[in-house]
């Protein structure tokens, strides 16, 4: 699986490089804050919610700590995603949200 740490992706944030992120945390957890232009699908809706995402795009996942977005990655990865996903999670993110 793919990586990119919160660092390396702040610094591409904040060239202005247009992504697609999802952040996979609970409602309750991205109304603290998430990453600006930034998809919410929680990990419990991945699977039922597939159909929003497009294959040929590329995909960075994120959520907390790291772990249940590695989960999702390794979800859509083995169903033929390109995804990425963001060590450290929020917890490590210091660039800005919304």
């Amino acid at each position: 699986m793919k990586e990119i740490s919160a660092k390396e992706l702040e610094e591409i944030v904040g060239k202005g490089k247009s992504l697609n992120i999802v952040d996979v945390r609970e409602d309750e957890e991205v109304a603290t804050g998430m990453i600006p232009n930034t998809l919410h699908i929680p990990l419990g809706e991945i699977e039922s919610r597939e159909s929003e995402l497009d294959k040929n795009k590329d995909y960075i996942f994120v959520c907390r700590s790291g772990r249940r977005s590695a989960m999702a990655c390794e979800f859509l990865e083995a169903k033929g995603y390109n995804v990425t996903n963001m060590t450290g999670g929020m917890l490590d993110w210091a660039g800005p949200t919304k």
